[in-house]
């Protein structure tokens, strides 16, 4: 496990095969002259070593991208970073199974703003790699230099163990992460839709989403949310109100076994007056007084009645 955390230490580089060329060298290679593009449109750098260009409109998307949402701003402000100083790290791609097509493996806001931009090329390293490793190449990019919110995160998770069969302990050992902190952001799924779209936008954070899985009642801890988010309540103050809620709740737990404790108590005498009585008896019981009902069917049946209770 230890290896795996530093391997995430390393950065993306670390994870690929083969390495790829240092950072010095690919920012040496970006300030060499490239081929001309349109006259509107500033070229991408030219990036030597293992790396080469590859046209834009050949690439496709990776299936498999953990990012749902793209901010427009990002990608316009990477597309100005890359028309004044070119682009300094290369996406990474592996052949489609199209015919002289790529799929992203990693850096698809890097190919957003190339298409912005209108350059026809862009450096991109060319790779084998399974969909597995595609899929976790692009998580861990996203995680590192991108910062998935904690759905998109364990959505990434959970697409992994799914539509790759790994179970949460191979997750982490890919990821580079503990055990525990997978299972841990696995668990907001859990949360209702509602509540995860709060947490995607960042109206509430990971610490208060933790906290309202333990509210067990849907309705509650929809309502406990929206009030924390209304009043800028606080993970601990959040908190309290569960500790409240499954106070009430217990409470609410004891007084229904007491309630259903006396029923059956009830329900107990009541058979054993019909079997002494041979007739139908109704104890109507509360703690303050009660009712009991013994049918008779006419007099004879009356008279016998008051025998057996010694009446007669």
């Amino acid at each position: 496990m230890a290896a795996s955390k530093s391997r995430l230490g390393r950065g993306l580089g670390g994870i690929i095969a083969g390495g790829g060329a240092k950072k010095t060298a690919t920012k040496k290679a970006a300030t060499k002259a490239a081929p001309k593009a349109e006259p509107e449109a500033k070229p991408a750098p030219v990036v030597a070593g293992p790396y080469r260009d590859i046209p834009v409109s050949a690439i496709v998307p990776n299936p498999y991208q953990p990012r749902r949402e793209m901010d427009p701003a990002h990608v316009q402000e990477l597309a100005n970073s890359i028309s004044s100083e070119g682009l300094l790290q290369p996406i990474v791609v592996r052949p489609n199974k199209q015919k002289d097509q790529y799929e992203l493996i990693a850096g698809e806001r890097r190919w957003r703003a190339h298409q912005k931009l209108g350059l026809k090329t862009i450096a991109a390293r060319v790779m084998d790699a399974s969909d597995t490793s595609s899929a976790v190449i692009s998580l861990i990019e996203n995680l590192q230099r991108e910062g998935l919110n904690p759905i998109e995160e364990a959505l990434g998770y959970a697409s992994l163990m799914k539509d790759f069969d790994l179970t949460q302990e191979a997750v982490s050992d890919r990821i580079g992460r503990p055990r525990a902190s997978i299972a841990n952001t696995l668990r907001l799924l859990a949360l209702d839709r509602e509540i995860q779209g709060y947490l995607a936008k960042g109206m509430l954070s990971t610490g208060h989403a933790k906290v309202l899985l333990g509210v067990e009642d849907p309705a509650q801890r929809i309502i406990l949310a929206r009030r924390a988010i209304e009043s800028g309540m606080s993970v601990r103050e959040i908190e309290k109100q569960v500790k409240r809620i499954k106070s009430e709740s217990n409470l609410r737990k004891d007084n229904a076994s007491t309630d259903d404790a006396s029923d059956t108590v009830v329900r107990d005498l009541e058979k054993q007056l019909s079997s002494r009585l041979n007739t139908k008896v109704h104890l109507k019981h509360t703690a303050k007084k009660g009712r009991l009902i013994i049918e008779y069917y006419g007099n004879d049946d009356l008279q016998r009645i008051l025998e057996r209770t010694g009446l007669q």
